[in-house]
Order: C-alpha cells, then structure tokens, then sequence
C-alpha cells in the first residue's frame, strides 16, 4: 500500500483559509474561572499544513474545536472561508479525531460514506464517492472489511477518508496518530502528506510530538501553558518531500530545539 510522494507547489494567498482573531475562552472550574485560551490570532493560509504544538492542557484540542464549529469561544472570532463558524459545517470543514470511531456493524466503505448517508446523498453517487477516498488513502480492495478486521493504521486510513468524502476544503486533525506505534505512525505521517499534495486540502494538525511537528509542516505555531497563547510561529524551510534521512540533519534539529525550549520554559 506504499504510495509515491507528490510534490506540490502553492503560492500564499493574500488571505487566509482560517482566520482567528482575539480569541479567549474561560471556562467554569470547580474553584471559579479558569483562563483556558488568552487572545489567539493566527491566520491559516489556503493549502497551507499548520501544526500546533504545546505543552498537556495548553488548550490546543480546544483550539481545533473550536475551529470545527464543536465548541464556543468566551470571546473572539473564527472564519472559515471568509465566513464565521460558530456550529458543524461538514461542507467547509472536515474533522480526524484520535480515537477513529469508526461503527463496529458497518464496513469500511459504509463507514466513510456515513456523513453522506447522514445528508441523503443518493446511493450511487454516494458509493462512487467513499470508493474514490476508500481508493485515495490507499484502502483499495479493503471495503467490505469491517473495523475489527483492520489495524489501528488502517482505522486512522478510513477515518481520514471519512472526513475527506464532503470535500471540505478545510481538514481539521487531532492528534490522529497519537495511539499508534512509532513505526506506523511515521508511515501513516508519510501517507497523510501523500493524501494533502493530492487534494490540495488546508490541514491544521494538533500534535505533542516535536519531531512529527517539524516533519510534516509548513508552519508550526507553538502555544504556552495556561492559559494558551502562541509564543512562536515558525516556517519550516525544509524541502518536499520530505525524508527520514532530514531527521538526523542540523535544519531539523534545529528547529525541533527552538519548539522545546519555548514549551519547557512555560511547563
């Protein structure tokens, strides 16, 4: 299921896929207020691989959910292609989470199409299209298969699939990699980048891992302890595509130390 890089060149355009502006959120505790995020502007240009990092309970899962329309901020504004988000909008933003979730009792294949069977989409054209995504993120022949039957790669395959198959041009995900094997996570890294150059898609990517980071992104905004902030912004010069052998080079290293030294100095 190996699948050639793509390389994919794009401008920056003059505004952004995602827009977030002065945003905070304060949320009830049980000994009073508690100051979650503190005034978040970042700006997300279309097609762009944005990760964020950040020490534990920094707010980044609230972040992105807050991007996907599944939770409010206490204060601020999010716009997702030039228009505010402020509740679920599968045709603008799709959404990986880290637990796959996918349906024990339904296929591989019916496990994608599920948002289109959701939204009535016609039995043809949804079939035809869950088969085109089960085929992108390299499943081809593995639609009858059922959860139970695949490994945690391929679940995190289907479930990638899952949030492509309305073709929103925004991919939201949530340490998606987080519970698998090292070796499977970087090959699912590898093929995450494969699935981006062919769809041109707008990724945001929550992750605690520095290296995975640095690996997959064009920009790394780097969040502080809590109450979040972003510290750092960081564009990563590095070539595509990329190869383990930048692993071990100066460039990355370097950039990885720059990420650490922000997050241990707000632990």
């Amino acid at each position: 299921m190996n699948q050639p890089h793509l390389t994919i060149v794009r401008e920056e355009p003059a505004s952004g896929a995602i827009e977030v502006a002065g945003l905070s959120h304060i949320y009830a505790g049980r000994e009073g207020a508690v100051p979650a995020l503190s005034d978040i502007a970042m700006t997300v240009g279309a097609g762009r691989f944005v990760v964020i990092v950040g020490p534990s309970g920094c707010g980044k899962t609230s972040l992105l959910m807050m991007m996907a329309g599944l939770r409010h901020q206490s204060s601020g504004t999010i716009h997702i292609q030039g228009a505010p988000i402020d509740a679920p909008d599968p045709d603008r933003v799709g959404v990986v989470f880290q637990e796959a979730s996918l349906f024990p009792w339904l296929t591989a294949l019916d496990n994608i199409a599920f948002p289109l069977t959701l939204r009535g989409t016609p039995g043809a054209e949804r079939h035809a299209r869950a088969d085109a995504m089960l085929n992108l993120v390299g499943l081809t022949g593995f639609g009858t298969r059922y959860p139970h039957e695949l490994s945690g790669g391929m679940k995190q395959r289907v479930s990638i699939a899952r949030g492509l198959v309305q073709d929103p041009p925004v991919l939201l995900m949530d340490e998606p990699f987080a519970a698998l094997d090292e070796q499977t996570r970087m090959t699912m890294g590898d093929e995450l980048l494969r699935i981006w150059a062919a769809t041109g898609k707008t990724v945001v990517f929550v992750t605690h891992s520095l290296t995975e980071a640095v690996y997959l992104a064009d920009e790394v905004a780097v969040m502080s302890a809590r109450p979040g902030r972003i510290v750092d912004h960081l564009q990563i010069p590095l070539p595509r595509p990329r190869t383990y052998d930048m692993l071990s080079g100066d460039a990355f290293g370097s950039l990885r130390d720059r990420i650490w030294r922000h997050i241990r100095k707000s632990a």
